[in-house]
């Protein structure tokens, strides 16, 4: 499901909002996400899952096509752990 698939399921389900009002929502948890990650804090959606964020040292990588050594520098990745509830209903 893309981000047009899910405000257009959420309008449908609420025909009482506005598409446009919809997609606001839809925009603003999103990016409470992102300031929330950018931030380094964790966000908690119960039954759901939790969004963090992970430090990846830096380390020496390789070239696939030369073999030859590369540095790659520290960086913050986003990670996704899925709920119990979640995991339960996927299973």
């Amino acid at each position: 499901m893309t981000k047009s698939e899910l405000i257009a399921r959420l309008a449908e389900l609420n025909p009482h909002l506005y598409q446009r009002d919809v997609e606001r929502i839809v925009a603003t948890i999103f990016d409470e996400i992102t300031e929330a990650l950018a931030r380094g804090d964790r966000v908690e959606l119960r039954g759901f899952g939790a969004f963090s964020v992970k430090e990846r040292e830096s380390r020496v990588g390789r070239n696939p096509r030369t073999g030859e050594a590369v540095p790659v520098s520290e960086k913050r990745v986003p990670y996704f752990k899925t709920g119990k509830q979640l995991r339960e209903r996927l299973n």
